[in-house]
């Protein structure tokens, strides 16, 4: 049958629907740019204040500081409830000041119980400031607003859309207009409490990251840190605090909460870390926690000098890359100095070209160089898998040797969503080990995400102890029940990766990505051919 030719009624009524989507359109792009962002709100300048010895953690850490002159003293935070009871601990222990930074701040079981610990010390007459990036700060949004009409605590949100809480079209049409600068991120994670002790590390705030999720969950690292190192932490959250992307609320907010809010937002608070302190979870961490969390529990600390390395907020203003604003030639500074061995830990690795050249050149000279990073099975970021596999080949060519974790036992592949989210576990670790010595430990992957676009932090720490423990993290993640190792053997078209692991007793081998299925292969397959290497 001959297709049915339209005629000019049915032209019209095409053009006209064309034309009223575009105006729809461009009204959404006219909203989106010139909303509630104003800059020329004033925000007054304010600084972290100096610690103070009139507390009892503040007499511990300082006769711990005394016997280690001019060293800064590390607890790895390798299990996920110590690291939410270390964080409950010492806000429930300030005295004077908490500053903290996060890329994500989510409105859940264990951000709202973070939430209504800061609101406690608020109460106590602590000085709280909040600085959190706006990119998935939506769910999170109004309880921060709310939390803001406490005299005590400040918030400020990164690089901020236009709108607060943006629906995705929204989101969408502020990324046309200002593409280059909303997808530059504060990728950062801190928590200072009254100038004595910070905790630096991977992990944001919310279920997923300290194992309360029911989907989502990750396998992560911080550390627990006291010493000089504190004090450049807090230096660098004021230069986050007061740089130009950093927006304080009244130059955001489309409505003011009313004066009963904050009562009503304490008190829902308040239910919810009942309901959350009746939990399963919380009765297992009780459990496994007899003598309170790591922060609160003197004992032993890995002692070394350390250096607070982290992005300058202008990184994310820049026009081109300037790598004095970066921390990354920081970190190649030490494994330039690799004698025997560097252990990679990266959720999202792509080294490019040049890193699998850097990579083999460690191993011509005799470094034995380990990665771990995430399977396929366990990626929530498709598109940073596919960017990853592309390299896979080349970096074991090299001699590199990879491992890459395993979806939780029982489990299959981690579904991927734009939103990020996953089920099960997945790596989220970010260190650098060298010569059993030297430790990285912050927010940092290795790619060009981290390299080019996000700002990050971490500390750098010369302790055998320190680079101890977070390779026993490594070994036990790269266990063969825990992760893949792949090789290459020879094929008809030359060499290709096989995966190796056990189930049990029994070795098994795979000739493609385990766990997964194959329309999960064909998309990454097809992401890999787009030209988006620069964005992962």
């Amino acid at each position: 049958m001959m297709p049915r030719l339209a005629t000019r009624s049915t032209t019209r009524e095409a053009n006209s629907s064309r034309i009223r989507r575009c105006s729809l359109f461009a009204i959404i792009l006219f909203c989106a740019g010139c909303a509630t962002l104003r800059p020329d709100v004033e925000k007054p300048v304010s600084t972290s204040l100096p610690p103070t010895d009139d507390t009892p953690p503040a007499h511990y850490i300082e006769r711990e500081l005394a016997a280690h002159a001019g060293l800064s003293g590390f607890r790895l935070l390798t299990k996920s409830n110590n690291a939410l009871m270390s964080r409950v601990v010492l806000a429930d222990q300030a005295q004077h000041s908490i500053d903290l930074q996060y890329y994500i701040f989510n409105n859940d079981a264990t951000g709202r119980l973070i939430a209504q610990r800061l609101l406690k010390a608020a109460d106590r007459g602590v000085r709280v400031r909040m600085l959190v990036d706006d990119i998935n700060s939506g769910d999170a949004s109004s309880m921060l607003e709310t939390l803001s009409l406490h005299k005590n605590i400040q918030v400020r949100f990164f690089n901020p859309f236009h709108t607060r809480d943006p629906s995705f079209i929204s989101k969408a049409a502020q990324f046309m207009l200002e593409g280059r600068r909303l997808n530059r991120r504060m990728h950062n994670k801190a928590f200072i409490v009254d100038g004595w002790v910070a905790v630096v590390g991977g992990r944001n705030i919310g279920d997923e990251y300290f194992y309360a999720g029911s989907e989502a969950n990750f396998r992560d690292l911080d550390v627990v840190a006291i010493g000089p190192v504190v004090a450049s932490a807090a230096t660098t959250f004021d230069a986050y605090w007061n740089c130009d992307a950093s927006y304080r609320l009244k130059a955001l907010r489309t409505t003011k909460p009313d004066s009963d809010a904050l009562e009503q937002e304490r008190t829902a608070l308040a239910r919810d870390a009942r309901t959350f302190a009746q939990s399963d979870y919380a009765q297992a961490v009780f459990a496994e926690l007899p003598e309170g969390a790591t922060a609160d529990r003197p004992g032993d600390w890995f002692w070394g000098n350390a250096e607070l390395v982290a992005d300058d907020p202008a990184k994310v203003t820049a026009k081109d890359d300037a790598p004095s604003l970066r921390i990354g030639p920081k970190v190649k500074r030490v494994l330039d100095a690799a004698e025997s061995e560097v252990i990679l830990i990266s959720p999202y690795f792509i080294p490019g070209e040049t890193g699998i050249n850097y990579l083999a050149g460690l191993v011509k000279r005799g470094v034995e160089t380990k990665v771990l990073t995430n399977s396929l099975a366990s990626n929530d970021e498709l598109a940073a898998h596919a960017g990853y596999a592309h390299y896979r080949p080349g970096l074991l060519a090299a001699g590199v040797q990879l491992y890459e974790l395993r979806p939780a036992p029982g489990q299959g592949e981690q579904p991927a969503t734009s939103g990020g989210t996953s089920s099960g576990v997945s790596l989220h670790a970010k260190a650098v080990v060298v010569d059993d010595r030297y430790v990285f430990v912050g927010s940092m992957n290795l790619d060009q995400r981290s390299k080019l676009l996000n700002t990050e932090m971490g500390v750098i720490v010369d302790s055998a102890g320190l680079a101890a423990a977070v390779k026993r993290f490594f070994d036990s993640a790269a266990q063969p029940d825990a992760s893949f190792r792949v090789s290459l053997e020879p094929a008809y078209n030359g060499e290709v990766p096989v995966w190796s692991a056990k189930d049990g007793d029994k070795v098994v081998t795979f000739h493609e990505d385990p766990d997964t299925s194959a329309a999960r292969r064909f998309e990454v397959s097809l992401i890999a051919l787009l030209p988006i290497e620069s964005l992962l």
